[in-house]
């Protein structure tokens, strides 16, 4: 915030990325001590790189196991970082061979598919996952659970994040966060705040949801129908069979004056019913499992310079043993009784005060 730049800053965001800044910090420690005559560039640029793999490792493996809550994903995701072989023969004897599948993505070759890596239209349409955020944030003690503050979200956006975090402390905020469930990303869940955003000062106000919608429209994105195809998915022929509540179904056709072939991507999306465990739409998920391979597979950082050489062996060794969980405990370690007691840091978090384990 010393900067001046809170145009798109909130305490979510202040506080993941004071996390990694200080995770940055204990991997230079580390390294200085095995590399003591490397200048700063040195042990910075090493740093990032470690610390940009791990997060990596940590939304792959992770959170998106967390949000996509199956058996099946969650294998997935661990088969794209380490392979069918899994993590511990990937800790024993490393890769073998150059397959992917046998091995996961990391240190295989790169592929750029045809084309070099972009964000593309699609996968910032289906990212819009803005229900995800609450319009209500109770600050809780990690003490006794009691009631700190009971924030909307204009009190911890922008210039009042680190207000927050100077009253309140990072721990207390981690636990409020853990404890918090996110919302759910469905229609009438868009958050109020966002739909009369200011963050200027001034009487104008941006509806995002609004925002959202026509940025498709204005790119080109096609239609919710028109995506299903392009996808090999069948199209729904009635608004019944888009959403299974049927009032929804009956306020769709009124909006779109019942022409199915309108209705607008985003909300297609969020009308759509998920499969049992997934927080988004599989149509989404067809876009999003997709991208979340290839942003590693053509990067050369994961594939084929994710080396001893370009890394360090201590590198390599500290993005293989830590994750969220290891990163939440060496900055805040009054943390532990909680995470101990759920196997993903991104799952709901135990309720102070705890019992016995």
């Amino acid at each position: 915030e010393q900067t001046g730049v809170t145009g798109n800053w909130w305490l979510g965001l202040s506080l993941m990325h004071t996390l990694f800044a200080r995770e940055h910090n204990a991997i230079c420690t580390m390294l200085k001590q095995t590399y003591p005559r490397w200048s700063d560039d040195l042990l910075f640029d090493h740093a990032r790189l470690i610390n940009v793999a791990l997060m990596a490792k940590i939304h792959t493996v992770e959170w998106t196991p967390g949000i996509l809550a199956t058996p099946t994903l969650r294998k997935a995701m661990r088969a794209n970082w380490w392979g069918v072989l899994d993590e511990q023969f990937h800790r024993r004897y490393g890769r073998v061979g150059s397959s992917d599948i046998v091995s996961g993505i990391l240190g295989s070759p790169t592929d750029q598919h045809g084309t070099l890596y972009a964000l593309t239209e699609e996968f910032t349409a289906v990212y819009r996952m803005h229900p995800l955020l609450p319009d209500d944030i109770p600050l809780r003690s990690r003490h006794d659970d009691s009631l700190l503050r009971a924030c909307t979200f204009p009190d911890v956006a922008f210039g009042q994040a680190r207000q927050q975090v100077d009253a309140w402390g990072m721990s207390d905020l981690f636990y409020s966060f853990g404890v918090l469930h996110p919302g759910a990303i469905t229609l009438h869940n868009y958050p109020r705040f966002l739909q009369t955003l200011k963050n200027d000062g001034s009487n104008h106000f941006t509806d995002l949801g609004a925002v959202d919608i026509l940025r498709d429209r204005e790119r080109g994105v096609p239609r919710y129908n028109q995506f299903r195809r392009l996808l090999h998915k069948r199209p729904v022929r009635t608004f019944e069979d888009l959403s299974a509540n049927r009032e929804w179904a009956a306020e769709l056709r009124r909006v779109y004056s019942g022409q199915i072939e309108d209705v607008d991507l985003m909300v297609g999306l969020y009308a759509e019913t998920p499969p049992p465990g997934f927080g988004f739409s599989d149509t989404a998920f067809r876009i999003f499992i997709l991208m979340a391979s290839r942003r590693l597979k053509s990067d050369r950082f994961f594939t084929t310079d994710y080396t001893p050489t370009v890394y360090t062996p201590e590198g390599l060794r500290w993005i293989d043993d830590n994750t969220m969980t290891t990163v939440l405990l060496r900055h805040f370690p009054d943390l532990q009784p909680f995470l101990a007691r759920v196997e993903n840091a991104f799952a709901p978090w135990p309720r102070a005060p705890l019992g016995k384990v």
